[in-house]
């Protein structure tokens, strides 16, 4: 199975993102064989729409889950959209997420969002 693990690094001993939208790497994983691609994300610096905009290069990457911190409501109803399962909470590194995928030690979010939109800005300091 694809998935894609947000990624603050480009490899499997990075650390976890907990941004979706805003992460800095999504790393596409093999969960067979641990064989994985790194991808930038080219929506990290966007002003707006970072969620549906890695959703839809998530889903062009062929992964049928992701795995990360948090995901917000454009990004939730994005990759529900497109038939990608999402799993949230994750933290520690990326190999070690992929161990617990596999395992099944990670909840399946199917509800709705974990955080609110715009959640990975920066909160508003420093801004006017």
């Amino acid at each position: 199975m694809r998935i894609c693990v947000t990624s603050q690094g480009k490899d499997l001993d990075s650390e976890v993102d907990p941004r979706f939208g805003r992460c800095a790497y999504f790393l596409i994983v093999d969960t067979e064989n641990m064989e994985f691609e790194a991808v930038l994300n080219g929506g990290v610096g966007a002003a707006g729409g970072a969620g549906i905009q890695a959703a839809q290069a998530i889903a062009g990457l062929g992964a049928e889950a992701v795995v990360t911190g948090n995901v917000g409501p454009n990004a939730f109803e994005a990759l529900n959209a497109a038939g990608i399962r999402m799993f949230t909470g994750a933290s520690g590194t990326v190999r070690r997420t992929v161990e617990e995928f596999k395992a099944g030690a990670l909840k399946e979010t199917t509800a709705g969002p974990t955080t609110g939109s715009h959640s990975g800005m920066g909160g508003g300091r420093g801004r006017m």
